[in-house]
């Protein structure tokens, strides 16, 4: 079997629960619209890659969804912040036998298939691998044994996040991807070609 496993995490495309920053600007239907977009997007890069699969989701397991069954093992996500739902994930992956566990979320136009493999490359030589995102977090986090307190005691969602994270892995090897943006207020899209569509 792989012995590595990509999570992505999703929230349930749900009018007025999905990128409630953005929908400030653009509307919430249009901000489901996008939210749908970057899920499909998201799913079609996480397939590519040469890993078992699953997708863990906000508020309940959908069967007949963009995640097909047959790729995407389907999860639940538990606790009661995003912290602690992670380190539930990364500990269902190691429990499962997994040498490398990555995690991604699901608002990156910008992600690609090799970006995903370059960090399962990297865990080869490092304890830990991080995508770093322009707001200050990351859109991409692996590791090859869990590292629990990198869960634990951080402001989600601030721009703080990453800076924490590293400081509690300063005694580990951690190997640094690219940074990319993710997609959370109107200003990550204004410009973007591939949203153009969902702003006329």
């Amino acid at each position: 079997m792989p012995k590595n496993l990509l999570l992505v995490f999703t929230r349930n495309p749900e009018l007025g629960k999905v990128k409630t920053r953005l929908a400030k600007t653009v509307g919430n239907a249009t901000a489901l619209k996008i939210y749908i977009f970057l899920l499909k997007r998201t799913r079609d890069i996480a397939v590519k890659v040469a890993a078992d699969k699953a997708v863990y989701y906000s508020v309940k397991i959908r069967e007949n969804d963009i995640w097909d069954a047959s790729i995407f093992q389907k999860h639940q996500q538990v606790g009661e912040d995003l912290g602690i739902r992670m380190l539930h994930a990364f500990k269902n992956g190691f429990k499962a036998g997994y040498e490398k566990v990555i995690i991604i979320g699901s608002d990156l136009y910008d992600l690609t298939s090799e970006t995903i493999e370059n960090a399962i490359i990297a865990l080869e030589n490092n304890e830990v691998v991080i995508g770093p995102a322009e707001d200050g977090g990351y859109y991409l986090l692996g590791m090859n044994s869990l590292e629990e307190k990198i869960f634990k005691n951080k402001d989600w969602g601030t721009e703080t996040v990453r800076k924490d994270t590293l400081e509690d892995l300063k005694d580990k090897k951690v190997f640094l991807l690219g940074e990319l943006n993710d997609v959370d207020v109107f200003e990550d899209i204004e410009h973007h070609p591939a949203f153009q569509t969902f702003l006329k």
